[in-house]
């Protein structure tokens, strides 16, 4: 089993394949990024579905993507010095989704087997395979609703179930095969040009990368770069959602139970996602994020989700497939989240913040969004009273969570400062008069003179380190003694090997859940962000940099890291993650306004 690390990420902007260090194509999820896998290798065996081309003698490789761009190259060198490469990619999506594999020889003479293993429905479903008569580089596979159609010139056999295919390359040679998913009751679709599909994958996604040009540190652009590749990679282009990550049920220890399903729009992530949008001159895909927005949270203000599907789908049921044994055996598999019907007051204060920031930041204005906005905060004056589920998505019972009132402060906060300052219309005296009371009562309850730091929740005794959210959405100044206490109280109870922990999970702890898992890389970009408001600019590009080490040979982060092993955990590449990296690489850069001092600067002026 490959580690999470050792992958790299394809994507036509509806879904996204997983490929391993050794050629092997282990995740693959057809027409959606939420629909069931063909190939599930990734969550159990290569009998669950896969996709390895690869050199039939021993070769190492080397990777990297072309240029900006999400076109995978591996170069494969034998032990005689052949020399071959494989170039993969998803072409934006056409009529039908496809993944195009290249190979071609570089020096001498490369073997090559391809080992086509399709396992519809989570690698469940074996399909009927056949050979097209009139095309004999052509074989179908169906089963139920799905069916994928595999062409390539060189030749082929079935074997154990699988397709398989052996040939040698040549310096000069191009070997391509073509995967194109169909509804199995659609015609066969049109065979695509590979060379073509190349050059306009190139294209497309070349032009997209030129039209941000960044001004930052030479060795901080290609971070962000690829980081922001990534963000537009987890669009899902039809309609502007933004899924959190391709996978499911990467665990978030190894062994451990935690492992979800992340292939959905979550609205904490909305306003760091406008922010780097817009900072990085992406204003198309920040108002498409915004309009999914809107449609998604369009209804009864009190059930507004924290999560939603591509589509804005809200019924995200969540169920295990008992078939697979998990990644590295760690159980359950889980499709579905079962969190899409917590409470979390933070998503409240995510919406109206990312509303706002969109007008200030010349957005055009959505008269409709207001409305919708004018209805949550209705809801909101009352809701913001009760305990919730949390940030983390806690299952182990609802509290009063700090950064969750917090957050409830920042709805009103949001709404009163449209009001003043954009001359839109909404009953600002109440709204202030709420935005006192909640800023009150937290810090009243929510802070502990013995620790001299906010908590977790009222009454704890428990660090959290969404807490250092509360100076980046400008609830206090870092400057606060408060503030500053708390940010020492997080460095003291949880750095782990120098990265911050989400909160110290343990037996009976508070999120009802067996004790352990790794650093949750965002919060360690908090911290960066924390270290650049108290001036500590030093401290905060040493960590900086620390993290951006840890992202794989072709840039890649997932959402959690195990410092002890040296690996990376939970669901990858994390779209939370690269955001955070794309917004402190701004913050930290020698220059302003930044997506940090913007929103901090709004509510604190210097």
């Amino acid at each position: 089993m490959a580690r999470i690390e050792d992958y790299a990420l394809l994507g036509d902007l509806q879904t996204a394949a997983l490929v391993s260090r050794e050629g092997s194509v282990d995740w693959l999820c057809f027409p959606r990024f939420d629909s069931g896998a063909c190939f599930a290798a990734l969550l159990g065996t290569p009998d669950n579905g896969r996709w390895l081309l690869a050199p039939s003698t021993p070769a190492t490789s080397t990777r990297r993507y072309l240029h900006d761009t999400l076109v995978l190259e591996t170069t494969w060198e034998t032990e005689d010095g052949s020399v071959a490469r494989v170039i993969d990619f998803m072409p934006p999506r056409g009529k039908a989704p496809d993944i195009v594999r290249i190979v071609e020889g570089v020096k001498g003479c490369v073997h090559f087997r391809s080992d086509l293993t399709i396992r519809f429905d989570y690698g469940r479903i074996v399909p009927w395979v056949r050979k097209r008569t009139h095309e004999e580089d052509t074989r179908v596979a169906i089963a139920g609703p799905d069916a994928l159609c595999f062409r390539t010139h060189a030749e082929t056999r079935g074997e154990d179930l699988s397709t398989i295919s052996e040939f040698a390359v040549d310096e000069g040679q191009r070997v391509p095969f073509v995967l194109t998913w169909f509804p199995s009751h659609r015609d066969t679709p049109e065979a695509i040009d590979p060379e073509q599909a190349l050059a306009d994958t190139e294209g497309f996604w070349r032009t997209w990368s030129e039209a941000c040009p960044l001004h930052l540190p030479e060795d901080w652009a290609p971070l962000v770069r690829r980081s922001l590749i990534v963000l537009k990679a987890l669009t899902y282009d039809p309609t502007g959602g933004i899924v959190a990550a391709p996978t499911t049920s990467l665990p978030e220890w190894i062994g451990s139970v935690r492992n979800w399903d992340y292939r959905y729009c979550w609205l904490r992530d909305a306003t760091l996602t406008l922010l780097a949008l817009l900072h990085c001159n992406h204003a198309d895909e920040a108002g498409q994020w915004r309009r999914w927005l809107v449609r998604a949270i369009a209804g009864d203000p009190a059930d507004l989700q924290i999560m939603y599907g591509v589509a804005g789908e809200r019924r995200l049921d969540e169920y295990e497939l008992s078939w697979l044994d998990g990644y590295e055996g760690s159980r359950p598999v889980r499709v579905g989240n079962a969190a899409s019907g917590q409470v979390q007051l933070d998503v409240y204060g995510e919406v109206l913040d990312c509303f706002y920031q969109a007008r200030v930041h010349g957005l055009p204005v959505d008269p409709q969004g207001w409305k919708i906005q004018l209805g949550l905060l209705e809801h909101l004056e009352d809701a913001w009273r009760e305990p919730d589920d949390g940030i983390w998505e806690i299952r182990g019972g609802r509290r009063h969570f700090v950064h969750s009132k917090a957050m409830a402060w920042v709805a009103f906060d949001r709404a009163v400062r449209t009001v003043e300052e954009l001359d839109f219309e909404g009953p600002i005296d109440r709204w202030r008069t709420l935005r006192d009371e909640i800023h009150r009562d937290v810090c009243e309850r929510g802070f502990d003179p013995e620790l001299g730091s906010f908590t977790q929740s009222y009454g704890s005794k428990e660090l959290d380190a969404s807490l250092l959210l509360l100076p980046l959405v400008g609830f206090l100044p870092a400057t606060d003694p408060r503030i500053r206490g708390t940010i020492e109280a997080v460095e003291r109870e949880l750095l782990q090997d120098g990265f911050v922990l989400r909160y110290r999970t343990h037996e009976q702890g508070v999120d009802g859940l067996p004790a352990g898992e790794g650093v949750f890389l965002p919060c360690s970009f908090w911290l960066c962000d924390c270290y650049e408001l108290l001036g500590r600019q030093e401290e905060a590009n040493e960590l900086f940099s620390r993290l951006v080490e840890l992202g794989n040979d072709v840039g890649l982060l997932a959402e959690e890291y195990d410092p002890r092993d040296g690996r990376m955990l939970g669901n990858f590449p994390q779209a939370f993650t690269h955001l955070a990296l794309v917004n402190t690489a701004f913050n930290l850069a020698p220059h302003l306004p930044s997506p940090m001092f913007r929103r901090h600067a709004q509510q604190h002026p210097e």
